[in-house]
């Protein structure tokens, strides 16, 4: 099928063709026959003017690189009315507002913050890129351009899987198609074992395929040689060499670049120094061998100057002397920016190495040669694990370079012991199946305020329709929803947002807590905090800090066991700021230091504090100052809204006020 028989309008037959698509790749056929195109983009209604279905919704199951954004594309041109794109993470939310951007005459929107708004103004798009958490949060603040959505395309929908996003991803889903019954949805995903139980859910058509346009050998590294599925090996010796940095310089010596994927951001920025130190790059190839190979091409050292030119600690400096040799490190820690750097030169075959965590798998567009997975394991509160198959499928799916290579290599790395259990673990292995994590308290508390407070629900047999239509009552129809729902009820009403009275409704309270967007123990916990801070002589900007990090929806700083001393005598010397009292402390105290920590890292870089001072005294990656003060920011903002609604006087409220302003001044 050729890209000029699809029902388009010329223009973006013209774009795709520039683009390099003339043909399409099999899962996109598929996808096309199985009706992703909307009935307004053909002559009937029903279907297309090759007999072909149209204005169905489609769970695309697919895999990396056979074409899932074309297909999204292909739905949301045709719709008949504007289209949303669900992304699980701002990056990839930006990635694709800048790849739709190039579509031609189409008006692109990109919502990711702002919690407690409607954003009307997104209605005036054609497409609007947006997170799960965003899209909720517009439900729930009334938002009338999310019920004019023709279409809507669920980006990793296989995250329904995440006990973190996954509830808010499913009650998105469910309360969008309540909102709008005639609504389109395509879900795409590379990884989902049990795609077809999402696709009954969605009442969708499923396509599912295993072709890529390159081909992917999976296989173990162990004894100086890896064994792919099938049996076949390829030598690959270590002369002296670590196991890791033996296979990185024979996949860069043969014209590939290599992703590495570690279990921890130190271990992200070990290897990388290693790895440059070691030459790797420049010794395993001359630079013309390696770019008629297909390999890097470029001057990483124009890389390594953009990136030291905006590096304002060691972490940014270390990433800019690596790059230099054609080696990066990628994590969660580093600048927004750094991380924005190092994907493009990547992409651009200007980098040959990256060394990531597993975050940079989820979506981001960096196919490489050859993927390692050097470490399989991650440490957990409860001790370590392995990784899930469907996690390192993830990272599998970013091997081969499309019209570059010739096929894609992905390699757990292991030894003589272990070998043959990766192989059975993860080779050819079936990833787990996707299951809901809605039955979870924490999850429940939340959408059942907001499903009351949005008026979705006003007795409990509303609430058990409206949960009825979940991913979760799919998998168990026989579940009873009556007494998980009951709970958080009970808890609800006894927190003074939800009434009820044989009928249900959201308070004033509720309302409010829904709408700002946070957990209701942590409205609960704020109020309460309030109430302790009203008491203090004075309130400062350490006060409301302390008080918004000290929620559930504030990820806490980890304390070392040396910081642990310093930080206890800290706050017995600043008790009479602080909400809660150290002499009579009642609760977790150690989650309460980690609390303080970043409250003490927060109130530190509102003074004036450079990011590089901050990052060597608490042990943090500028990119991690970004997030926290920009989810403080947020929270502040949700706070003030709550003490605006119980406070009289008004000075705690202007202490808040103040705080969250100095914090959207301040730019990491």
């Amino acid at each position: 099928m050729h890209v000029g028989d699809l029902p388009l309008p010329p223009e973006f037959v013209d774009h795709f063709r520039e683009e390099g698509i003339e043909s399409l790749y099999p899962p996109q056929v598929a996808a096309v026959e199985a009706g992703v195109l909307a009935s307004g983009a053909s002559d009937s209604s029903s279907e297309g003017s090759d007999g072909i279905a149209t204005d169905e919704s489609v769970v695309a199951a697919i895999p990396t690189a056979s074409g899932k954004t074309f297909v999204a594309e292909l739905a949301m041109l045709t719709s008949e009315g504007p289209s949303l794109f669900i992304v699980p993470l701002r990056a990839l939310a930006t990635e694709k507002y800048e790849t739709f951007q190039e579509l031609p005459g189409v008006s692109v929107g990109i919502a990711t913050g702002d919690f407690d708004a409607s954003d009307e103004e997104l209605g005036d798009h054609d497409i609007v890129v947006a997170t799960s958490e965003k899209v909720d949060s517009a439900i729930r603040n009334g938002a009338g351009w999310v019920e004019d959505i023709g279409c809507a395309v669920v980006d990793e929908i296989h995250l329904l899987d995440s006990r973190s996003r996954g509830p808010t991803l499913e009650v998105t889903i469910a309360n969008l198609q309540r909102l709008t019954p005639d609504l389109q949805i395509v879900g795409l995903s590379a990884t989902v074992d049990n795609a077809d139980e999402v696709a009954d859910w969605l009442d969708a058509e499923l396509v599912t395929a295993e072709w890529r346009p390159v081909d992917l050998r999976t296989g173990v590294y162990a004894d100086g040689a890896i064994t792919f599925e099938g049996g076949d090996t390829r030598a690959v010796p270590a002369d002296g060499d670590a196991p890791t940095e033996a296979l990185v310089r024979d996949a860069v010596a043969e014209g590939g670049q290599c992703l590495v994927f570690v279990n921890s951001r130190g271990a992200a920025h070990d290897l990388a120094r290693d790895l440059a130190d070691e030459g790797v790059v420049s010794d395993a190839t001359s630079e013309g061998e390696t770019a008629a190979n297909g390999g890097v091409r470029g001057d990483p050292a124009a890389v390594a100057e953009e990136i030291r030119s905006t590096a304002t600690t060691g972490t940014g400096t270390a990433l800019a002397e690596y790059a230099e040799t054609g080696v990066a490190f990628h994590h969660a820690g580093l600048r927004s920016e750094h991380r924005s750097n190092v994907e493009a030169a990547f992409r651009d075959r200007v980098l040959s190495v990256i060394c990531a965590t597993p975050t940079l798998a989820a979506g981001v567009n960096v196919p490489a040669r050859r993927v390692v997975v050097r470490d399989h394991h991650r440490y957990t509160d409860d001790g370590v694990e392995s990784l899930p198959v469907l996690e390192v499928h993830q990272m599998f799916g970013r091997a081969g370079r499309p019209g570059l290579d010739p096929y894609g290599e992905a390699v757990l790395v292991g030894d003589g012991d272990d070998a043959a259990d990766l192989r059975e673990r993860y080779i050819g292995a079936d990833p787990e199946a996707v299951t809901s994590k809605l039955a979870n308290d924490d999850a429940l508390r939340t959408h059942v305020l907001a499903t009351v407070a949005s008026g979705f629900a006003d007795s409990r047999e509303d609430l058990l329709e409206v949960f009825g239509s979940t991913f979760y009552a799919h998998q168990d129809p026989d579940a009873d929803l009556t007494g998980i729902t009951d709970d958080a009820i009970a808890y609800l009403e006894e927190a003074g947002m939800i009434a009820d009275g044989g009928d249900l409704s959201a308070t004033e309270l509720g309302e409010l807590v829904s709408q700002v967007y946070v957990d209701p123990l942590t409205g609960a916990d704020v109020l309460a905090a309030l109430d302790r801070a009203t008491e203090l002589d004075r309130v400062e900007s350490l006060t409301v800090l302390e008080l918004v990090c000290d929620t559930p929806d504030m990820r806490g700083s980890y304390v070392r066991n040396s910081e642990a001393g310093r930080l206890t005598q800290f706050a017995m010397n600043n008790e009479a700021v602080l909400a809660k009292s150290v002499s009579d402390f009642d609760g977790d105290f150690q989650a309460w230091l980690e609390s303080l920590k970043t409250a003490r890292l927060l109130d530190d870089w509102i003074h004036g504090e450079d990011a590089a001072a901050l990052a060597e005294r608490y042990g943090v990656g500028p990119g991690d100052i970004r997030r926290t003060a920009e989810r403080a920011e947020w929270l502040l903002n949700a706070t003030e809204s709550l003490a605006e609604q119980v406070e009289n006087e008004g000075g705690i409220t202007e202490t808040i006020r103040e705080t969250r302003e100095a914090l959207g001044r301040r730019q990491p």
